[in-house]
């Protein structure tokens, strides 16, 4: 068989899954969730050697310390994926639910109803766990889902599909509701973007160059998770303490994931005393600092920043830091050289806080708390798909709610429109 027609093979059989999960209710959902994460706990050590080879090779083929962090499933990292499933038969399932009722003159009732989007495919590189998250958010939303992981943690995403899988069917799950690409072939991706009328939906997650190949490709639509440069605005009224620990936390805690830190801008009123700090907190965590030249004329031991460190996305310990003579000139920054993903301002001063909120144009703004926030789980959602820096359908976070669409259901006693 062709990778073509084995693409159109798992279409089709994902098509059928889908209309097979539309007729389960919330109850049995649930219960197969429940089999999904007794089996992933189950398979804990069959997993976790598979990683283990995963890693090996990734390291091996010269894999860069956050991408190998990216890939590496710890008993920690199992545990968030296990909660995270289980996080989901507590949330509401959306599926069916009235969005609106409305009577019209002629008598006519009209709902507006959430229902599953259908056969939805998932394009992500590293992070294993990605498997679990989405193929968890896909099946309590009644959607069949086709996953394609990057192929250095292809035996870390077999392992795990497989647990799903077979915890899924004692209790019930259709087969073929969750499929995974295991060939390695670049091809695939290409014929799973263009699946018309068997794949509704392609959710790619990864860096730049993935999503604008899968952008380009697509026959069918497409939710953009692009790079997440997220900035920091350091304030004149801010609190130093509490602005360093943000930044060392949104930096330094997880370099490799995209709601890391990636730029502070400071205001010129307090970065003689500010940045000097910073460097000295950032040097202790082995952080490399880029500055611009009025950053560099206060700490010269700063790297010199290019003009496209302004517009990177790093995901290493590398950090980017500018000076400003204003708010207005940090949100005019922000907004041309960021991603739209997540960016802070850390100010004790409400009314800067309320014009960064109101005209940073992001997914996500914060006021004086880490951009790490920005995560499905963080934000009460259960597991995420992803973070969307669309504006259509979806923005910020994905849960439930955000892979679902809707229709109109109209009853009536024998209308006629005249």
């Amino acid at each position: 068989m062709t990778l073509h027609e084995t693409m159109i093979e798992m279409g089709d059989q994902a098509v059928v899954a889908a209309r097979q999960l539309a007729t389960l209710g919330s109850r049995r959902k649930n219960l197969i969730l429940e089999a999904m994460a007794e089996a992933l706990d189950a398979n804990r050590d069959r997993i976790k050697e598979a990683n283990a080879r995963d890693m090996a090779a990734g390291r091996a083929a010269g894999l860069s310390d956050a991408m190998l962090d990216r890939l590496l499933l710890t008993d920690k990292r199992m545990d968030s994926m296990i909660n995270g499933v289980r996080a989901l038969i507590g949330l509401k399932d959306p599926v069916g639910q009235k969005i609106s009722r409305w009577i019209r003159a002629n008598g006519l009732v009209i709902y507006k109803v959430r229902v599953p989007i259908g056969v939805i495919g998932i394009i992500f590189e590293s992070r294993p766990n990605v498997a679990v998250d989405a193929a968890a958010l896909c099946f309590k939303t009644s959607n069949a889902v086709i996953l394609r992981g990057g192929k250095e943690a292809l035996e870390s995403n077999k392992a795990l599909v497989d647990a799903l899988q077979a915890g899924g069917t004692r209790k019930g799950l259709p087969p073929h509701s969750i499929q995974l690409i295991t060939t390695i072939d670049h091809d695939a991706v290409r014929e799973l973007v263009q699946l018309e009328g068997r794949v509704d939906l392609v959710i790619p997650r990864g860096g730049e160059k993935l999503i604008r190949a899968v952008t380009e490709q697509a026959y069918v639509p497409v939710i953009k998770h692009y790079k997440g440069v997220c900035y920091a605005y350091v304030d004149e009224a801010a609190d130093a303490d509490q602005a360093l620990a943000i930044v060392e936390n949104a930096k330094c805690s997880r370099p490799g994931v995209c709601n890391a830190l990636e730029k502070v801008l400071v205001h010129e009123k307090i970065a003689a005393t500010f940045l000097p700090r910073l460097a000295a907190l950032m040097a202790d965590k082995r952080v490399e600092l880029r500055g611009d030249d009025a950053a560099r004329a206060i700490v010269p031991a700063l790297q010199p920043a290019a003009a496209a460190d302004w517009d990177a996305e790093y995901l290493d310990l590398i950090l980017a830091v500018g000076i400003v003579p204003s708010l207005d000139a940090a949100i005019a920054w922000i907004n041309r050289h960021g991603s739209h993903h997540s960016d802070v301002i850390l100010s004790a001063d409400k009314k800067a806080q309320e014009k960064f909120l109101d005209e940073v144009d992001s997914a996500c703004v914060y006021a004086n708390a880490s951009t790490r926030f920005t995560d499905g789980g963080e934000f009460g959602m259960g597991a995420e798909i992803g973070i969307s820096t669309d504006k259509l359908h979806a923005r910020g976070p994905m849960g439930l709610e955000e892979l679902t669409t809707y229709k109109y259901v109209v009853q009536g006693n024998g209308q006629i429109r005249v």
